[in-house]
């Protein structure tokens, strides 16, 4: 039997060592571990679109050993997260969403080995790079899709398959309404294996079958595969798409347009943002969990991608039950609510409803521009292009940044019928396809004023280089003394302050053209930007929206702005050009 002072000698131990475990990682653990988890947190990720982005072979056509060329471009201007969009194997229908082979590099981007030399230098100058998956379909040309066709043993239900209707006419009928995001039936006619599948988008991106639980496994395969290869996360693309109403009951129309072959002529209540996708994003994010939590290296996130109303985009978030699913759905309103007509107020009131409505404790995000939409100089004005980056970069959470937007890049909407590859506008023919393209947003980057701006030595590249190149490219504004390229670059360097990490959001409507937002932590200094929207010079008296005394300096102003870094302001008179914003520092008088 143990003695009375043993028993206490163990009891003491026992203590100390639970005492120990409570006190939990020590300040230099909990740093490192900080930075494994929250390195996303005030990120800006910087979208790549490898076709166009650096040529290294004079093919004409971007690929990832141009890409690794040029990775000491973000470390200098100050990125250190990238995303790409698909650079697996494609027939190319729709450039790179049409996957063929998930774990495979498409030939004319380069190999496997190009890909593992692409990382290993990201993680040497401190990059995460970030890959674009595409869940909702594969290519037509996939293994897998003509194994389904034969209606191979595991494979005869990997898609969607139905048969139908055939009308005593002999018409076959498709099993309901639903249309394709390109226009149409989502519905396709296989001769061979004498059912139609389905297609929410083209021809050749047949939708895959996620009630089949061999599809999740083989994506879930996918995912760990490229984390092996040593990715930090996903971007997940078309996530509203992934599940269809199981019963295929037809779509009431919209009410909206009288075009039956129009998207829009349908309100897609069966055919987006089904309950289940929720579910599945949930699987994954648990799936980068598990695997960040038994590996070396930052915690992998997922991010995704939909066009949704609100409350279906918090729920990405979290579901009601306070289940984590992706670490941030994209938030399109800078694209899809707000342009040039927007007033002070509608920017207030947009960037206001994203963070009310989002669940607490979570991050916000804003995305100016990508490869599907106009981009940002073209859709609210060259003249704005400082002011939309002082905004995004000052807004609290994370920045999304598409390639040449840092320059001011504009689309390039003259190119010509012969030279357009975009498929849906290939569809919609000569007479329309100007304004359907989204080849004006995906024209090659403009390194410089040499031969196709620097991106490729070829005859002639994929898409025309906008004609613009020889005044806009990156080594003019390099050299300049003022630039949008060096605003950018110093508002990357701005983000790395306390205020704009962890500072609260207080914004304000000053008139119907101009807004502005403190970002304070109490008892540090705050920073205020301000923002005029709109083609007239605007004399401001700000005094009832700072806390007086205080000194007002300009931390960053645009390219053309009578102001300079540097100067201080009278807060009863802050004369703002056309289109300019400021992102001015607030200190106390001492």
């Amino acid at each position: 039997m143990m003695g009375l002072g043993k028993v206490i000698a163990l009891a003491v131990s026992v203590g100390l060592v639970v005492g120990l475990a409570a006190a939990g990682p020590s300040k230099k653990e909990q740093k490192e571990l900080d930075a494994k988890n929250n390195w996303w947190k005030n990120e800006v990720f910087y979208q790549i679109y490898p076709r166009s982005f650096q040529d290294s072979d004079g093919d004409g056509i971007g690929d990832l050993p141009g890409i690794t060329s040029k990775l000491e471009y973000f470390k200098e201007t100050g990125i250190t997260a990238v995303w790409m969009s698909p650079i697996f194997e494609s027939p190319m229908v729709d450039f790179g969403y049409d996957i063929s082979n998930y774990t495979n590099i498409q030939p004319e981007y380069g190999t496997l080995e190009d890909f593992d030399a692409l990382i290993a230098k990201a993680n040497e100058l401190g990059i995460k790079v970030i890959l674009d998956f595409v869940p909702n379909h594969s290519s037509n040309k996939h293994p897998w899709f003509a194994k389904s066709i034969a209606r191979e043993a595991g494979y005869e239900d990997f898609y969607v398959w139905e048969n139908g209707t055939l009308l005593e006419n002999g018409t076959r009928v498709p099993p309901n309404n639903w249309r394709s995001v390109f226009s149409g039936s989502a519905w396709e006619w296989n001769e061979e294996r004498g059912q139609f599948y389905l297609r929410q988008f083209t021809y050749a991106q047949p939708d895959l079958n996620y009630r089949n639980p061999a599809v999740v496994q083989a994506m879930d395969d996918t995912l760990l595969y490229w984390l092996n290869r040593g990715v930090a996360g996903f971007r997940i693309d078309a996530v509203i798409y992934i599940y269809e109403d199981e019963q295929l009951r037809d779509e009431p129309l919209s009410g909206t347009t009288s075009d039956p072959n129009s998207f829009d002529y349908l309100e897609h209540i069966y055919t987006k943002n089904q309950k289940e996708g929720y579910t599945l994003l949930q699987h994954w994010r648990q799936l980068l969990d598990n695997y960040s939590s038994s590996n070396e290296g930052p915690l992998r996130i997922m991010m995704t991608e939909g066009y949704a109303p609100l409350a279906d985009l918090m729920d990405y978030y979290e579901d009601a039950q306070g289940v984590l699913g992706p670490e941030f759905p994209f938030n399109f309103d800078f694209i899809g609510e707000l342009n040039a007509d927007s007033l002070a107020a509608d920017f207030v009131f947009y960037i206001q409803r994203w963070l009310i409505y989002m669940p607490h404790g979570h991050v916000a995000n804003w995305v100016m521009g990508n490869h599907d939409n106009s981009r940002v100089a073209s859709r609210f004005g060259a003249q704005t292009v400082d002011a939309m980056n002082m905004l995004m970069m000052t807004l609290p959470g994370i920045g999304v940044t598409y390639y040449g937007e840092e320059l001011g890049m504009l689309d390039y909407r003259d190119i010509s019928w012969e030279q357009t590859v975009d498929q849906p506008a290939c569809d919609a023919g000569i007479d329309n396809y100007k304004w359907i393209s989204r080849d004006p947003e995906r024209t090659p980057m403009q390194w410089s004023d040499e031969p196709n701006a620097g991106f490729s030595s070829s005859d002639q590249t994929w898409l025309p280089v906008h004609p613009n190149y020889k005044e806009l490219n990156l080594r003019n504004q390099q050299q300049a003394e003022r630039s949008h390229y060096k605003i950018y670059q110093s508002l990357l360097k701005l983000r790395k302050q306390e205020a704009l990490k962890k500072g609260a959001f207080i914004p304000g409507v000053l008139n119907r053209r101009v807004f502005a937002f403190k970002r304070e932590i109490q008892g540090q200094n705050t920073l205020l930007t301000i923002i005029n929207v709109k083609n007239q010079t605007e004399q401001l008296d700000i005094t009832d929206f700072i806390d007086l005394p205080n000194r007002l300096h300009v931390l960053v102003a645009g390219v053309d702005s009578a102001h300079t870094a540097g100067e201080r302001l009278n807060p009863q008179e802050i004369s703002l050009a056309p289109y300019e914003g400021l992102v001015i520092q607030l200190s106390k008088r001492k």
